[in-house]
Formats: C-alpha cells, structure tokens, sequence
C-alpha cells in the first residue's frame, strides 16, 4: 500500500508569491514634494511674478505628456512580467535561498538591463512580485546604476573614453554583491525583530 501523503506536493515546498502592499496615492514624500513645489512656486512668484509660474507649469505639462507613454510602458512590462515569470524558478533563482549565485544572477541582470528608471524599477518590482529577495534585488538595481552597459556604450566611451569607463566599471564589479548582500542581512534583521 502506497502512502497517499507521499505523492500529494508539500505545500510548504512551493514558494508563494509576496504579497503585494497597497500603494497610498497620497504618503508622506508626495507631501514633502508638494511643500517644495509650493514653496518653489513662491519663491519663483515672487521674483518673476506669475508669468514666470505659469511659464513653468505650461512647461512641465508638455513634459509630462512627454514622459506619461513611457512610464505606462514600463509599468505595463513590470505587470507583465509578474504575471508570466515563473514564481518556483525565480524563487530558487533568486530568492533568500539563493546566496551569492543569487546575487551574482542580479548584478549580472542588472548590468545587461536596458532602458532607463522606466524600465529597471517596474523590472525590480515585478521581480520582488514574484519571490526574488531583497538582496539579489537590490544587487540588480545597483548593478543597473553603477554597470549598465547601455550608458556605457552609448555615453560614457564617447564622453571620458575607453580606459576611464573599462576602470570603473572593474572597480565597480563587487559594490552590487555587495550592496545586495549587506541588504539582504539587515532585511532579515529587521524582519526578525518586527515579528518578535
């Protein structure tokens, strides 16, 4: 007779996915930039008169409008990334288990990512979405920040040449692992006083 406990998957085994947290519209950096806007806007006002408020504003609208299909697409990408990357591989690719391959798989993926700020951070979040830790997601945006072959290729060698950019980006190598492997340590810290 066949133990029938034996053949059922542990659902202790499989990852789940972290809960998402609601996000506030309006929290406490939307209010300290509106009080820098409006203490902005004052100080413009009073040097330039409205003119000069209204100038600003018209220009940041058009800015807006500008910015608004990126950042849609890269929300869209994170979303769509979430809900087809697979939640197991990702975990064990990825996840608090994963140690230093972990970390390295981040920075590695971190300094390949194209794009800019529209594109890494929803990337990130999805990644978190669906059982990367922090760690190897911190390494990851790290790696995006310092690495990033994408600036390096298309700005950096134009601008302060082959040696300057092929130095730092040497020097940079161990700050992602770095990075990721300090956060990982102090998330499960602080993780383990909040839940005492």
């Amino acid at each position: 007779m066949s133990d029938s406990s034996s053949t059922q998957p542990d659902d202790s085994e499989t990852p789940k996915p972290r809960r998402r947290r609601k996000r506030k519209p309006f929290g406490w950096s939307t209010f300290i930039i509106l009080v820098l806007v409006l203490v902005s806007a004052a100080l413009v006002y009073r040097r330039d008169g409205l003119d000069g408020v209204l100038n600003i504003l018209f220009h940041d609208i058009s800015l807006f409008g500008e910015i608004m299909p990126r950042v849609f697409a890269g929300c869209l990408l994170g979303g769509l990334l979430a809900a087809v990357l697979p939640h197991d591989k990702v975990s064990k690719s990825l996840g608090p288990e994963s140690g230093l391959r972990g970390l390295l798989i981040g920075t590695a993926f971190g300094a390949i990512l194209p794009g800019g700020p529209f594109t890494a951070y929803p990337v990130a979040s999805a990644l978190l979405a669906v059982g990367a830790d922090f760690g190897a997601t911190i390494a990851m945006v790290v790696s995006w920040t310092l690495i990033g072959y994408g600036r390096a290729v298309s700005w950096e060698m134009p601008i302060m040449g082959a040696d300057f950019t092929l130095w730092r980006i040497v020097i940079s190598l161990p700050m992602p692992v770095l990075a990721g492997a300090l956060g990982r340590f102090v998330y499960v810290r602080v993780k383990e006083r909040l839940t005492l």
